[in-house]
């Protein structure tokens, strides 16, 4: 949900030439009006139609291709009614089984290749929360080959789900309803957001803390018109000698923005952060930094006397309450005509952009032939980020567009690089005296993504901590011969939820994966039951039946057969969703299966087994003890770890100690000069009793033994050197380490503030 809970991550700041508002921006639809919830009407909407990949049944007499070109041939006097009424049967929701779709665009004599992919949220407190996000792909769009439409859909709030199929279904209508259709294609959709929005008030769904944003892509011939409501994003690729840069064809709307902040505290607005709200920070200073860099705790709009309704955005459609004090429907539109320097662009919520830059995503679609294998690495790479960084993922949906066989310009004109971006109001205003189509620097409006951890994710580790609890790897029940690791590996090489995993984390996967045995009959997976793991065929053939009723009453049929061979696999939703099985899985012979617990995939995937012992261990230095916990966690992943054997030296007196070692595995036997026990900084050789064995031969020496968990050379991050001092590993030793220049490069140098109580700040 983006009340109150989604962070916003991408800083924006103005247009060149500012946000250009009409009357009904900051007039008739600005001024506060009467707020009252409407009563929600709950089960109104089935399943099918909040389902996003619900299919059209067959009994709907859906057009042959065939059939929609031969119509589309006529230009029949009602072509409108023809193109609303094809919306609901003729809509490129349902993809071949090569994962991607191709359409022609007739005028430009080229053609349009894309794919999609949308992915529900993870939501420990909700694991049954619906997928709000929704999208439509319709080509053609209306009855015109030249046409073809793409949007992408973010619901938030209780009824979210529902207001964006409301909105997906009858912004659509309302577009191909518009006189100014196929005269002015940016009236035509300002004018449908604006009635979409009305239409969702006046419907007997509550808006009143609910709805979506809105991000659409018109393709007509050789111009696109990007429309956009909220915070999805739309990005262009365009070649640039040897580099393909990304472009932003829309700029989040979110308080980050001045514009934008500025619009909504006209409209009443109070924009204040979740710590501010609190009390935490002071209400009175709105700097809020970048948004890369707001840790999960972005600016949001709240009524003037209320503690709602806490958006993060400042444009949607729906949100009635939050209407009242600005945030409107208004889209800003931006048009554009495609060259052959574009060779495709993308359309996504905001649950890809939270942690991947515009950039990022381009240059992640531009390692890939096809739209359906970026699709899925864009999801998997933003699925897996939002589980580092938070505690729970958003919905991701994502729509990438090849554009195949663009040659010279249209009738021998030239593009106009001056009319790229057009006002999001029927007065439209150019900008003019640019070079390029990119003289509005839009690609640099939306700047880097966030990496920092959100509040939500520090109290988590945090909690962690002080409750000692973290995930530790269980120890492999079998161990696997390297014919077994092989054939795991390539049954998960492709698999989108495991393909960004790091060496280390692929190492600790096959260790978690568990052998079981099976014999011909035996039930793996029950329909209806519960599930917790996820299996690779290792040997034999399963059957996934699932009961269906038909006129005979429930009967079993066979949906589909693992084996080895095809390097089968099944039970992805178990890793991440607490739900019912859909279907059950059967041995059909003797055979072997290879299970991966839920609760094993996500320490994996967190990483908690390595980053929490960090931050344990680096916690226990007293130097360090006063820093934050997301501050430890930037230390943390600047640790690297050396190994030593036994009685090797790890350092001496010639050559000095030069960084933080914490002693991970083994002792550590270290001498030195009894006059460094003046030196308030060296607390670990002060920490355990010294030998006074090596005291009485040689009169100044002494040593001490460090054991696992226990550290030395603290004082190496305060730049200052100890001589005088000998490390020799007792038995095997593993340490992890940590350099002064490290430490200075992610948090900023050490300094001491009192001798006396050795507390340290950072400068």
């Amino acid at each position: 949900m983006k009340h109150l809970t989604i962070s916003k991550t991408i800083i924006v700041s103005r247009f060149l030439m500012g946000c250009v508002y009409s009357r009904a921006c900051i007039g008739e639809i600005c001024v506060p009006k009467d707020g009252r919830v409407k009563e929600p009407q709950r089960g109104r909407t089935n399943a099918a139609e909040i389902a996003v990949f619900s299919s059209t049944s067959s009994n709907e007499g859906e057009e042959t291709r065939d059939q929609i070109h031969s119509q589309l041939s006529l230009n029949l006097p009602g072509d409108r009614e023809l193109g609303i009424t094809r919306l609901s049967r003729v809509s490129s929701q349902f993809l071949p089984a090569d994962g991607s779709r191709a359409v022609k665009v007739p005028s430009g004599n080229y053609e349009l290749k894309y794919s999609y992919l949308s992915q529900r949220g993870y939501y420990p407190d909700a694991l049954d929360k619906a997928n709000q996000d929704s999208f439509c792909i319709h080509t053609p769009f209306g009855t015109n080959p030249d046409d073809h439409f793409f949007g992408v859909f973010d619901g938030h709030g209780e009824f979210g789900a529902e207001c964006s199929q409301f909105v997906k279904r009858k912004l659509c209508e309302n577009l191909l309803r518009s006189n100014k259709f196929h005269v002015d294609a940016i009236e035509a959709c300002h004018a449908a957001y604006l009635t979409t929005n009305t239409q969702l008030h006046a419907d007997s769904l509550d808006d009143s803390m609910s709805g979506t944003t809105a991000i659409t892509v018109l393709v007509r011939g050789r111009k696109i018109y990007v429309a956009n409501s909220g915070d999805s994003r739309a990005v262009i690729a365009e070649k640039r000698g040897k580099e393909i840069v990304a472009v932003d064809l829309s700029i989040d709307q979110t308080p980050f923005r001045v514009d934008e902040l500025e619009r909504v505290k006209l409209c009443g607005a109070r924009v204040l952060t979740l710590d501010q709200i609190e009390g935490l920070k002071n209400p009175d200073v709105q700097c809020w930094g970048t948004e890369e860099g707001d840790d999960g705790d972005p600016p949001r709009l709240w009524v003037p006397n209320g503690m709602y309704p806490g958006t993060a955005f400042t444009r949607s459609i729906g949100d009635s309450i939050a209407e009242t004090i600005g945030v409107v429907a208004n889209p800003e539109i931006v048009m554009l005509e495609l060259t052959e320097d574009h060779p495709f662009f993308v359309l996504a919520s905001d649950g890809v952009f939270e942690f991947l830059s515009s950039q990022t995503v381009v240059d992640m679609v531009a390692k890939h032939n096809d739209p359906r294998d970026a699709c899925a690495a864009i999801v998997a790479e933003s699925y897996r980020l939002w589980l580092q960084y938070e505690t729970r993922t958003d919905d991701i949906t994502v729509i990438v567009v090849h554009i195949n066989g663009l040659a010279g310009q249209a009738g021998g004109e030239s593009a106009n690089p001056a009319s790229i971006l057009r006002p999001p109001v029927p007065q439209v205003s150019e900008a003019t005296g640019s070079e390029s189509p990119l003289a509005f620097s839009l690609s640099s409006r939306n700047q880097q993504a966030r990496h920092d951890l959100s509040r939500a994710r520090l109290r988590a580790i945090e909690s962690s901590l002080e409750k000692g609890q973290i995930w530790v790897p269980p120890p492999p029940a079998h161990r696997k011969t390297w014919e077994e690791e092989a054939h795991i590996e390539r049954a998960l090489h492709d698999h989108f939820l495991f393909r960004k995993l790091t060496d280390s984390q692929r190492h600790v996967l096959l260790d978690c994966m568990q052998r079981i045995e099976v014999q011909p009959g035996d039930t793996v997976v029950k329909q209806g039951g519960e599930g917790d793991c996820f299996y690779v065929v290792g040997s034999g053939e399963f059957e996934v039946l699932a009961t269906q009723e038909d006129k005979n009453g429930a009967v079993p049929r066979v949906l589909q057969r693992y084996t080895a061979d095809k390097l089968s696999s099944f039970g992805e939703l178990a890793l991440m969703y607490n739900k019912p099985l859909q279907a059950s899985v059967l041995a059909v012979t003797s055979g072997t299966l290879w299970a991966l617990k839920r609760e094993d995939f996500r320490g994996i995937l967190m990483s908690e087994f390595s980053n929490l012992s960090s931050l344990k261990l680096l916690r226990s230095v007293n130097l360090l003890s006063r820093l934050t916990i997301l501050q430890l966690s930037h230390v943390a992943d600047s640790l690297f770890e050396v190994s030593f054997s036994n009685g090797q030296t790890i350092f001496n007196k010639n050559e000095g100690l030069s960084a933080l070692h914490i002693i991970q595995k083994g002792q550590v036997r270290i001498t030195f000069d009894r006059d460094l026990l003046s030196s308030p900084n060296v607390c670990s050789l002060k920490s355990d009793n010294p030998n006074e064995d090596d005291d009485q031969q040689t009169g100044k020496d002494l040593s001490v033994e460090k054991t696992e968990g226990s550290y030395f050379g603290e004082w190496t991050l305060l730049g200052e050197q100890m001589g005088s001092l000998t490390a020799v590993a007792v038995g095997d030793v593993m340490c992890a380490v940590l350099t002064k220049e490290k430490f200075d490069s992610v948090v900023g140098p050490l300094t001491k503030l009192s001798q006396d109580d050795q507390k340290y700040v950072l400068v």
